[in-house]
Order: structure tokens, then sequence, then C-alpha cells
């Protein structure tokens, strides 16, 4: 029996023609939840994450990307020349007994190979075909190049990141290209019930720049609430206060007071309970729109005590209140260790290394990396024998 038989995406398969980070990601949540996703790669060099650092290196000198172990664990790879007439009729084959595709080329591209949605849906009426993209597949904007930083420019998401005043700045982590494998994820998901009922499959078109907006949806409605543009705050909050990180003697720490009683609490924690009466700070919205000058107030208060002090007298009140971790802190943090987030991984060169595992726990689920990260072409002599010869779901991992 294979591993996955009693995960949720058990007998799904799924192809990815994908590069980098959207598409793979995307595929990576289907992939840890049991499907069968098969890679596909160009033959010199495959998907260009493969060659980014760090690349761990074993006793003979191979070495593999961990930064694709990341994203490609539990799948397997076969190599196409997308130009090849032959490669490109295999893949038809594959497309046609496969429940997914997965793509994130530029709009176009694979269309004019052969491999767009119309080809592979005139073989397979079930398909659901998701293109992954920068600005969508029409539009003025179709066209253009995207990257995560250039997407996060132009959807707003930049001009509320940083400090007031500041140089542009770019979330840390690349929000664009995982927030639309997200939504391309979840959306493939509600498609799959409805072929499920329906019998008929069908084209999913998702965008970097949609994804954004989407998740943008406070500050959207602000400004269709009030035509005010949001504003970059650093690590403040527009409508609560005090909501931001503040200094102490030896280092920075955040608390989170967003009702009145938390205020109250951090009033008499610093030892100036009269704020709280203090006709600037009476309400949420008022302590909001006084914020800097209640931040004058308390700054020197937390400055006469370190962190941790602020940090324990904070939790014993209530106070939602944190440190600001860096990778090496959280990913060693004993709450990250009980709830199992960190797990070994094994890259195909040998080396042993960690990953991340998938955050969300549910009842009759235990995420296992059942497949390790593939080198390139690992499976070329399997997926196009055991999809076409064996029934959907008796395939082994």
């Amino acid at each position: 029996m294979s591993q996955t038989a009693s995960y949720p995406l058990h007998g799904v398969r799924v192809l990815e023609f994908g590069q980098i980070a959207a598409g793979p990601f995307a595929g990576s949540i289907m992939a840890d939840m049991g499907a069968d996703v098969v890679k596909v790669e160009r033959p010199d060099g495959g998907d260009g994450m493969r060659s980014w650092p760090p690349l761990s290196q074993n006793a003979s000198g191979d070495v593999f990307s961990e930064n694709f172990a990341s994203l490609n664990r539990n799948k397997r790879s076969i190599t196409a020349n997308l130009k090849d007439p032959a490669d490109v009729k295999r893949l038809k084959q594959l497309a046609s007994v496969c429940d997914i595709v997965i793509e994130n080329f530029r709009p176009g591209v694979l269309k004019r190979l052969g491999l767009g949605y119309d080809a592979l849906a005139a073989v397979n009426e079930k398909l659901i075909y998701c293109s992954i993209s920068g600005y969508g597949q029409t539009g003025p904007y179709a066209g253009k190049g995207a990257f995560d930083v250039t997407v996060q420019g132009m959807s707003g998401l930049m001009s509320v990141t940083g400090e007031p005043e500041g140089n542009p700045v770019k979330c840390g982590v690349p929000v664009g290209d995982f927030c639309a494998g997200l939504y391309a994820g979840y959306t493939v998901m509600a498609k799959l019930l409805q072929v499920r009922e329906t019998g008929r499959g069908g084209y999913i078109d998702c965008s970097m720049l949609g994804s954004l907006i989407g998740v943008a949806a406070l500050q959207t409605s602000e400004y269709f609430g009030s035509g005010a543009l949001p504003q970059a705050l650093g690590s403040a909050h527009p409508r609560n206060a005090p909501y931001r990180a503040f200094k102490a003697s030896d280092d920075y720490f955040i608390i989170a007071a967003g009702n009145d009683k938390l205020w109250a609490e951090v009033a008499d924690a610093v030892g100036m309970p009269e704020l709280v009466s203090d006709e600037r700070f009476t309400t949420q919205p008022l302590r909001a729109a006084n914020q800097e000058a209640m931040l004058h107030l308390l700054q020197p208060a937390f400055e006469s005590k370190t962190a941790a002090y602020w940090l324990q007298e904070m939790d014993s009140r209530g106070v939602p209140c944190s440190p600001i971790n860096n990778y090496a802190e959280i990913l060693t943090n004993e709450h990250i260790a009980h709830q199992q987030l960190v797990r070994p991984l094994r890259l195909p060169n040998g080396v042993e290394t960690k990953t991340t595992a998938y955050p969300v726990v549910m009842q009759d689920y235990e995420f296992t990396i059942y497949r390790e990260p593939p080198e390139l072409g690992a499976h070329n002599d399997d997926i196009l024998q055991e999809w076409t010869a064996a029934e959907p779901g008796d395939q082994n991992p």
C-alpha cells in the first residue's frame, strides 16, 4: 500500500511546470497532502532554483540546493524538451490521465508550445489547468515580466511596508510568490470538488498581483472607506495602540494591547495608571490617533528594564507580546519543537539536513516526508508507464 493512502489527496495526479517559487510552492502543498506531483523540468539544468544556495555538498563533492529541496520534497521529476514534438506528445499522454496541471511560465508560452489549456483539455475534459503569473493572462500588463519584488511594488504593498518617510522596503519573505501559490492551491482544490460533481474541468488564472491585493483587504477597505492612503508605519498599527515594537534597555520587544482592558494593564505595568483616563487615550480610535504621543510617554519607562523583564511582565498580565526572533531562535524554540514544525530531511546526495513541516494540523493526517526532493529527471523511466498503465490511486511512491 502507498505511504500516502490515508492522505487527503491520495490518488490525485499533478503535472507541475513550475519554476522558482510560485508554481513549485502550489505543487508542494498538494504533494504534502499526498498528491502524486510530477515536476516537468528542462533537461539542461531543470528548475533554476536547483542552482540557488545554500548548496549542501557530500563527501564526493556532489551538491544539492536546500532552497530547491524546501519547495520540492515529496515530488518526482521528469525532464522534457518542450520544443521537441516527441516530448510534447509524451506530456500530452500524461495530461490525458492526470487531474491537475500547474504552470507559472509567462502567459502564452505553453500555449505556443502546444501545451496550453485548450490542447490539453481536448485530451482530458476533467483536467484542471492552473496558470500562475505576475499579472494574469489578459490585460495591459499580461506580457510584463514579473518577480516578487516588482509585484510587491506594483501591488501597493511596499507603500505600507517599512518606516514612515523611509526608503522603499520589500517584505522579507517573497509574499507575492507564496500568496499566489496559496491562492492557486486553494482554488484548485475548490475546482477539484466541482469536477467530481460535474465531470468537467476548467481553467484557473491566478496572478501574483491579484493575490497581493486580495490579502490587503484591510488596507484597501481603509482607502475605499475614507479616501485616505494607508501609510507605512514601521511596526505600528493604524487602528490600534499600543501595538508596536518598543525598545527596552537591551533589545526591542513587541506588545499588542488591542482593547481597553489590555491598555489598562500596560499603563499599570509601567507605573502610569493615570494614562487610562487621559482624554487622548480613553478609546481605541483615540489611542491609535495619538499613538506618537503615547510612544513618547511609554518609551522612557520601557528603556528602564530589559526586554526579558517586560516580556515576563506582559505575559503575567495577559498582554500579547513577543521578542523579535531571528530564524535561529524561532526554529529552535520549544513551542516549534512541540508542534514538530522542524523535521529531518535527507537530500539525494545523502546530506542530512532539516526542513519545515506542513504547518496545519488536521485530524487523520500526519505530515511525513515520503519522498526526498528529486534529482533532475530521476523519474523519467517511471511516470509514463505508471500513469498510463495503472488506475489512479494505484501508483506507489
